[in-house]
């Protein structure tokens, strides 16, 4: 061994740091094609496979701020956490009960302009912020203007017979 060489444990530790990043690099790359294989648009149609979770996952926005929507059908209103509110600075329009699965929650009222992946466009849409939330949800006040159908792991979503977008 001559004096250039660097210790042995510095090579095996080096070693296993480039293994671990190839492989946190793998896993980046793959949830990334999972998450754009879920999600179609085209002509008018849109599909969303259900993802690993179970659930309908839809990318939007809540004043420009970018979020991932859990679609539920069983919710009438869209609701937000209490704390995505705050951090937008959306104003408080009251106190709401909300009835969830878990029982009667309180939050409040608010609204805020949404816009969902594929062209749905909500301006001052209502929303019920939550405080025990932990993702935004959305609900048929929403998916009720819009024409849908599920089967097979697939919620397509037909635009060309939408309503028009207001609350």
């Amino acid at each position: 061994m001559t004096q250039r060489d660097p210790p042995h444990t510095l090579k095996i530790v080096t070693g296993w740091l480039l293994v671990g990043l190839a492989v946190f690099l793998g896993i980046q790359w793959w949830l990334r094609e999972q998450q754009q294989a879920r999600f179609h648009a085209e002509g008018g149609t849109i599909e969303i496979r259900r993802a690993a979770d179970g659930h309908y996952h839809w990318a939007g926005t809540i004043n420009g701020r970018a979020v991932d929507f859990l679609v539920d059908t069983g919710a009438s209103g869209t609701a937000i956490p209490a704390s995505l509110a705050r951090e937008l600075g959306l104003p408080l329009d009251g106190d709401i009960e909300s009835s969830t699965a878990n029982g009667i929650v309180r939050g409040h009222a608010t609204r805020a302009d949404v816009a969902l992946q594929g062209g749905v466009r909500v301006e001052r849409m209502r929303l019920v912020a939550l405080p025990a939330l932990d993702a935004p949800l959305l609900g048929m006040n929403v998916l009720g203007r819009l024409h849908w159908r599920q089967r097979d792991g697939v919620l397509t979503i037909d635009m060309g017979s939408a309503s028009p977008a207001r609350d």
